[in-house]
């Protein structure tokens, strides 16, 4: 259990089952209750928040309208390809998950490319189920409990949940590995399939074409160099396989929506940005 600024933050390590499929899995709460707002960027991974507390006021792609949307609770946000803005009136108190790509395809059952670039009610994809488990969560304060309940549900469905392609878990590490870079054609010779149908599959289980998630991990690694390397500009440049620092800003708009300095500074955390 840690405090970070005004929010506590818990975990525990995860049941072997569930380890290939998370990155992170922790509650959160506040210590004082006061409104926020961050800035998610892509990460290339799907995100799960099961609310025990006050639901978010809006949850919106930064180019979208105030009004797109109202306020939401639990909820899933597909793989995302730009930046999103997250805004609380205070008094969160959640479970946060963030999913590998497959990950959330075999825990959700659905195809990711209906969640691609969209936040929805967790109840909207697994039903009566998403609210009954927030509520015997919300009924005890004991966060064992809480994630005992959690892990029982969560193992049970991905054990019935949908067994990805071979060739697209192979091609998603390939691309995972190599932090984007590594051309489409190579890692469609090497599932052994044509690179329309590597798409097409692709797309449906990841949620993102394999060219713009090459483009998006390539972005989630320059912003952990920057962030948390302290490396400079010119060296991620560099490293990621920019074509010039002009390439490497407009990369940063265009999946941000600031600078590679902004983002270096705030030092982003789970994908989050205090705004």
């Amino acid at each position: 259990m840690t405090r970070v600024g005004d929010r506590w933050r818990v975990t525990r390590p995860w049941p072997a089952g569930l380890q290939p499929y998370l990155h992170s899995y922790a509650g959160y709460w506040e210590a004082v209750a006061s409104p926020f707002r961050v800035r998610l960027v892509p990460t290339g991974r799907a995100v799960l928040v099961i609310s025990l507390g006050e639901p978010f006021t809006q949850v919106r792609r930064l180019q979208e309208p105030s009004s797109s949307g109202g306020a939401i609770g639990s909820l899933i946000v597909g793989l995302d390809d730009g930046p999103r803005l997250c805004d609380h009136p205070g008094g969160q108190e959640a479970i946060r998950l963030e999913l590998t790509p497959l990950g959330a395809y075999r825990l959700l059952g659905v195809p990711m490319r209906e969640l691609t670039n969209r936040a929805v009610e967790l109840r909207d994809v697994l039903g009566p189920e998403a609210d009954e488990l927030a509520e015997r969560m919300a009924a005890t304060d004991d966060w064992a409990t809480r994630f005992d309940l959690l892990d029982f549900v969560l193992l049970t469905r991905l054990e019935r949940g949908p067994e990805p392609a071979p060739e697209v878990n192979h091609a998603w590490r390939l691309l995972a590995r190599a932090d984007g870079a590594i051309p489409v054609a190579r890692i469609a010779a090497e599932v052994g399939w044509s690179q329309s149908y590597l798409v097409r599959r692709f797309t449906e289980q990841i949620g993102l074409t394999p060219k713009v998630s090459a483009r998006v991990l390539r972005f989630h690694h320059a912003v952990h160099l920057l962030g948390h390397k302290g490396a400079s500009p010119s060296e991620v440049t560099a490293s990621c396989g920019f074509y010039d620092q002009a390439h490497l800003n407009r990369e940063f708009r265009a999946l941000a929506g600031t600078t590679p300095g902004q983002v270096a500074a705030a030092r982003i955390a789970e994908g989050a940005l205090a705004q």
